[in-house]
């Protein structure tokens, strides 16, 4: 009985977890890309000891793709020479680690899940318990395949309501942010929650979870329900629910009422109305990320785009999450309408996210 992140380390470790224990818990899956992977695997390698499990770890080339440097070429080899020496034969080069990771089927409701990414947070949207963690702490996962947590406490984010048009997920974790600060979650849990969310897709939902790291949560989770079941398919979906919950706080937003947002310099929670700087000029526009490059994403834009043309002196980038979005994106005709329309359309990836 309790919060969602209660529930699932309970269940995983057989015996009741509250907030406050420090435990150490078997992980499902440990995933590191080609930046924060290499370090991995360095304090892996002094350890001495064989990989916990292969088919557990996963590799992803997805922050510097192809490789600009000779440096960045370096880091690929270490990646890809660790893979080949332990077998490790999940390695990707086809999309951001976060968005594969759900894609590819490695996420489950009730699982706990490690990356070595802050925004692992992502994958909270299918009711797992993910997190990113340190190079250190990631490299010992893959020795032993169990980490520390200190289990946090949870806040519950109720968003009342029906999203008025215009408005989309990213708004909404906006204007939390703007609300509770760059910090105003910091090692907490928090489940995503009320009607906005129900009514959500899958793809709106890993919006949600992946930002809850950049107002300081620890984890972001949604609760499992029939839209988490049909994105799963045939998949098994354990009925997963808060029972009882003690939360540290419970915020109410009114999504019907909400303005588009936007977070402006020089700090993410710097978030103000749309309408406070319309009128400011553009100078580059991207389309992509871990936040917001899926399918529904590229839609939306294309709507937008289609018929039009880029400001010549506005850069708009397309990045497609992954290459299927990639391919259903061009399937759909969502690509042409971006080159038609003059923006610069790049390999699945990271993109100019990382800088």
């Amino acid at each position: 009985m309790g919060t969602l992140t209660e529930e699932i380390f309970s269940r995983r470790l057989g015996r009741p977890i509250h907030a406050g224990e420090i435990v150490v818990a078997p992980v499902d899956y440990a995933m590191a890309h080609d930046v924060t992977g290499p370090l991995a695997i360095e304090a892996f390698r002094k350890l001495e000891v064989p990989l916990w499990d292969p088919e557990r770890v996963i590799m992803v080339f997805d922050h510097i793709l192809p490789a600009n440097t000779v440096a960045a070429a370096g880091l690929h080899k270490i990646v890809r020479d660790f893979a080949d020496e332990f077998g490790v034969t999940h390695v990707f080069q086809e999309g951001i680690c976060h968005q594969l990771m759900v894609e590819k089927g490695f996420i489950r409701p009730g699982s706990i899940v490690v990356g070595a990414d802050s925004h692992s947070t992502t994958y909270g949207a299918l009711g797992c318990f993910s997190a990113g963690f340190g190079s250190t702490d990631i490299a010992v996962t893959f020795a032993t395949g169990r980490t520390w947590f200190r289990i946090p406490e949870s806040i519950r984010i109720n968003l009342r309501g029906a999203l008025p048009p215009g408005i989309f997920p990213k708004d909404l974790a906006l204007k939390v942010i703007r609300m509770l600060g760059a910090e105003g979650a910091n090692y907490l849990a928090v489940e995503w929650g009320g009607e906005a969310v129900e009514a959500m897709s899958v793809d709106e939902r890993l919006t949600l979870a992946n930002l809850t790291v950049d107002f300081g949560g620890k984890a972001g989770l949604c609760e499992p329900d029939e839209e988490t079941r049909r994105y799963l398919g045939d998949a098994e979906v354990v009925d997963l629910h808060p029972v009882q919950p003690d939360y540290r706080q419970v915020i109410e937003v009114d999504a019907e009422t909400l303005e588009p947002q936007i977070a402006c310099p020089p700090a993410i929670d710097n978030v103000q109305d749309l309408s406070a700087v319309e009128g400011t000029q553009l100078d580059e526009v991207f389309v992509g990320s871990c936040a917001n490059g899926r399918i529904e994403d590229l839609a939306i834009v294309a709507g937008y785009f289609r018929g039009r043309q880029v400001h010549p002196r506005t850069r708009t980038i397309v990045v497609p999450a992954s290459k299927k979005v990639y391919m259903e994106a061009l399937a759909r005709g969502y690509i042409q309408t971006f080159m038609e329309a003059g923006a610069l359309v790049m390999n699945a990836g990271c993109g100019p996210c990382l800088g």
